[in-house]
């Protein structure tokens, strides 16, 4: 009797996400109409619709959390490649140069998918309320992880994009939810990485610092001395904890921040290779197609015609 009670709890348990899931689906789907990408109402909140499989696009990722509604995706930081899909979320802790792609679009339905970007101060409220119920990681971790979904975090975030129906809620009931659903994330398998890096003191927010800044300041030159100096650490931490966080150095993320730049200049600005290379801090051109080609797989303009011919 008892494991026929749990199989029907179970079948409960998801029952209730195939409807939220079947929710969200017509909410993002109505409020999106033709888009395929849209900000919301809500701070912060991001919709994103796809019809098929995509080549590779590249992006900067800010502390946001991802959630795929239906289909699946491919991300890829530094050679390293995550898989994702409904069931799981992406959680990027610190701002990060990607890849993604979308591998499925849901059958004969569109690929959907949010974003929520992360208030780092609402973090570290959420998580000085709840600091003795979580554990931290005991060694450095990247800031881009994945965990998994909850049937909890999962009403939480319906419930956050239904405000998008009741527009006047939306000042009060979005702090209010949005907390909730850090709270449910902190408390996850991977709360331990984004609580690291928001909590003053420890050694993932200061090397966050030098993060922010190489984000902010990437076309600049600066030695990894100086950006020690920034982030009060000795070089040897930092270089240990920046490539933990990361999977990369500090000039090697630097590098990554401007190519990713670049290409969205030349893509999304129509900027010329030359004048992208120099407006992101490249004084050679021979260097920056050869470390193009080197990251992206072609050089610049090669890459570029490719992108927009799969486009069409």
């Amino acid at each position: 009797m008892r494991l026929a009670a749990n199989d029907d709890l179970n079948l409960t348990f998801s029952d209730r996400e195939a409807e939220t899931r079947a929710l969200l689906a017509e909410t993002i789907s109505r409020h999106m109409g033709e888009d395929t990408a849209c900000e919301t109402a809500v701070p912060g909140l991001n919709f994103y619709r796809c019809g098929k499989a995509t080549k590779s696009v590249t992006a900067i990722y800010e502390p946001c959390l991802g959630v795929i509604v239906r289909g699946r995706k491919r991300i890829e930081l530094a050679g390293h490649v995550h898989e994702y899909d409904e069931t799981g979320f992406m959680l990027a802790a610190i701002d990060l140069p990607v890849t993604s792609a979308v591998m499925d679009a849901g059958g004969l339905k569109d690929f959907l998918s949010m974003v929520l970007k992360i208030d780092l101060e609402m973090v570290r409220e959420v998580a000085a309320a709840t600091e003795a119920e979580a554990v931290a990681p005991a060694s450095p971790s990247t800031g881009l992880a994945f965990g998994p979904m909850t049937p909890e975090l999962l009403d939480a975030l319906n419930r956050l994009v239904s405000l998008i129906d009741t527009p006047r809620d939306i000042p009060v009931m979005s702090n209010l939810l949005q907390r909730e659903i850090l709270y449910r994330v902190l408390n996850s398998s991977i709360g331990g990485r984004l609580r690291q890096i928001a909590l003053a003191g420890t050694q993932s927010n200061l090397t966050a610092r030098a993060i922010a800044w190489l984000r902010e300041n990437f076309a600049q030159t600066i030695s990894v001395e100086d950006l020690a100096d920034i982030s009060n650490m000795g070089v040897s931490t930092l270089h240990h904890h920046f490539r933990a966080m990361t999977a990369m150095s500090p000039l090697q993320y630097q590098k990554h921040l401007r190519l990713h730049e670049a290409r969205r200049l030349m893509l999304a600005e129509n900027v010329a290779a030359g004048t992208a290379a120099m407006q992101v801090g490249y004084e050679s051109a021979t260097q920056f197609s050869r470390e193009y080609r080197r990251l992206f797989g072609a050089p610049p303009l090669q890459d570029i015609k490719a992108i927009r011919a799969t486009a069409v």
